[in-house]
């Protein structure tokens, strides 16, 4: 496995990377679809229950992988989201060296690393991104979303503090609406499959819900999974990522990488893009 840390965004941020090499023996290591992890912290740190394990579990599934570690306050927005993009556009520009197949570059994020995630996955063909860039829209784009129990929505059901530690807890009604992002879906955000729960006290279901209702407005392809029972924060669910005080885990919803591994295999039907 060829495992490097690389630097982005004038050192603000860094990817390590978990590479498969190439081997005689193993068809697919010719290239291979390669997941971007975002763990989630609230924008005040990146957890590691949600980063290296996460990578690993899709390694193991046959995926090159990588984690951002992304910066967290006092950094604002869109500082973040401008390393996310550089990011994406590092995997591609090293598809060949590193056997990733550039056309299948998808960004999981859990918790506030699912905001990150899908706001790329909202504002990628947006003037501004290029402006704060000074990438091309095709090659920051992600070719799909994995949402673990995201923040989405500064509205009724938002989390807060990761708002305020994205933002500054002083930042007006419009600033936080330009984050809000069930409210800025298009026809161009990439197909996405949504996982959280209902028993989630810190991160609401409304989240994914809001998001869900918005790109099916838009037509764009998703899956989304809803279990009865689970905590914020379960990463894989499983012993792998307990957190120090034995919780984190739920059996019930330790399932949810295996649908997203057989989502992600799955080729996305046609649709019609209207703004």
């Amino acid at each position: 496995m060829k495992h490097e840390r690389i630097y982005l965004h004038e050192k603000k941020a860094y990817l390590d990377t978990y590479f498969q090499e190439w081997s005689i023996e193993l068809g697919m290591s010719v290239q291979r679809p390669c997941i971007l992890v975002c763990p989630g912290g609230g924008y005040l740190m990146t957890t590691d229950r949600e980063a290296e394990p996460i990578a690993l579990a899709f390694s193991a599934q046959g995926f090159q992988t990588a984690v951002l570690r992304y910066p967290v306050a006092p950094s604002r927005f869109p500082d973040v989201l401008y390393c996310l993009a550089e990011a994406v556009a590092w995997l591609r520009a090293h598809a060949e060296e590193n056997r990733i197949n550039p056309a299948q570059i998808t960004v999981a994020g859990f918790s506030a690393g699912g905001h990150l995630a899908a706001s790329l996955g909202v504002f990628w063909n947006k003037d501004s991104m290029w402006e704060g860039t000074g990438l091309e829209k095709e090659v920051i784009r992600p070719d799909r979303l994995i949402l673990g129990y995201p923040v989405i929505t500064a509205g009724e059901y938002a989390h807060l503090n990761s708002f305020d530690q994205l933002l500054g807890s002083d930042a007006d009604e419009s600033r936080r609406e330009e984050v809000s992002l069930e409210k800025h879906v298009t026809c161009r955000v990439p197909p996405t499959f949504l996982w959280h729960t209902f028993e989630d006290q810190i991160v609401s279901v409304e989240n994914s819900l809001l998001f869900a209702v918005a790109l099916r407005k838009k037509h764009v392809p998703f899956e989304l999974h809803v279990y009865s029972e689970g905590v914020h924060g379960l990463a894989l669910a499983n012993d792998l990522t307990m957190d120090a005080s034995g919780g984190g885990v739920c059996k019930s919803c330790e399932g949810w990488l295996s649908l997203a591994c057989a989502w992600l295999r799955r080729p996305v039907k046609a649709y019609i893009k209207r703004d």
